[in-house]
């Protein structure tokens, strides 16, 4: 399969630079797989496509402000990180720009030395692996000194850090937004709650892989990046519910999605666990778990279209991507969503 079938042209004007006023007022693409049929809706009438007895299950993993400027403690030059996973304690695989001469036992301070960063290893695919050194609590440091790790697609300036954010974020570590949440209001979950949807929580720490673009021609020599991600119990038994008595399991965005698949047994039952996952859907995968999806709008010969494909079938998808096109839908991080099922 090659890459270059999951390519498609967009303009890029359609690329939302910034959230929608209302989180929930995002315009909404149902998708019917079945019968290949398309509405055009508002995010907020999800609430008509859930049915009583469906569970939905989100992540509720929390963006840390991941990006850090600081400067080389021997040359003084400007240095660029953005945290991506936490290894152990302080210490953390970060991408480091520029990083060419920044070799093994070089220190980087951050915010006139509050937050200090000696490389301890440089990795194959370039990233660092960097242990920090400081006085007080880490990520309230990382609250004073750090940036939100927007994508780089988005140009503008965020002027309110929590828009990056879900409304219902809770554990930190993530690089990177789970963004088909960020269009749920807590007024929406308390409706759909009241409908009789059980709502799941997993947690997957987004890794900033979510943005590198796929370097092989052909699709089966992709390698994905690994995320740490966990189902407490009672997430588990919810889910496990929905699927013994025959309703739905409709993940809320990608990440959700490859959490379940990654965990699910041949019945599409789950149990909890900490783990990673870099298991990598393209068409031609079997889902086990997940009956419906929402999510945004993926970019181009992404490893998440290819994702979507696998769901609803390429063509499908195309299809459906060139329509919203069509209707100005907007597209990415901030753009608008799509309902699956």
């Amino acid at each position: 399969m090659n890459v270059s079938d999951f390519d498609y042209e967009l303009p890029e004007e359609l690329i939302a630079q910034h959230p929608n006023e209302k989180r929930d007022e995002a315009r909404l693409l149902v998708l019917n797989r079945e019968e290949k049929t398309i509405e055009h809706k508002i995010f907020k009438d999800i609430i008509d496509y859930l049915k009583p007895g469906d569970c939905l299950v989100i992540n509720n993993t929390k963006v840390i402000p991941a990006r850090l400027y600081g400067v080389r403690e021997d040359t003084g030059a400007n240095i660029e990180f953005l945290l991506l996973k936490r290894i152990e304690n302080d210490t953390w695989d970060v991408m480091v720009r520029p990083g060419k001469k920044l070799k093994t036992g070089a220190k980087v301070n951050f915010g006139n030395g509050i937050l200090k960063g000696e490389i301890k290893d440089v990795l194959e695919n370039g990233d660092r692996i960097v242990e920090f050194k400081y006085d007080g609590i880490f990520n309230e440091i990382l609250d004073k000194i750090g940036l939100m790790p927007l994508p780089p697609y988005i140009k503008e300036t965020l002027k309110e850090k929590d828009r990056y954010q879900t409304v219902y974020a809770k554990y930190d570590g993530s690089a990177a937004a789970p963004t088909a949440g960020l269009h749920f209001t807590e007024d929406l979950l308390k409706k759909i709650e009241k409908k009789g949807i059980e709502i799941a929580n997993v947690t997957l720490h987004v890794g900033i892989g979510t943005f590198r673009p796929v370097k092989v021609d052909k699709v089966e020599e992709h390698e994905m990046h690994s995320e740490h991600f966990y189902i407490k119990p009672e997430d588990a038994e919810k889910i496990n519910n929905a699927k013994k008595n025959g309703k739905r399991v409709v993940a809320c965005g990608t990440t959700s999605c490859r959490v379940l698949e990654s965990v699910a047994d041949k019945n599409g039952l789950v149990k909890p666990i900490e783990s990673d996952t870099n298991i990598f859907i393209y068409p031609g995968y079997k889902f086990k778990c997940i009956d419906a999806l929402i999510t945004n709008f993926h970019l181009p010969k992404s490893t998440l279209v290819m994702l979507v494909s696998a769901l609803a079938g390429r063509e499908l998808i195309l299809d459906a991507y060139k329509k919203a096109i069509n209707e100005k839908y907007l597209f990415f991080s901030f753009g608008d969503a799509m309902f699956i099922y």
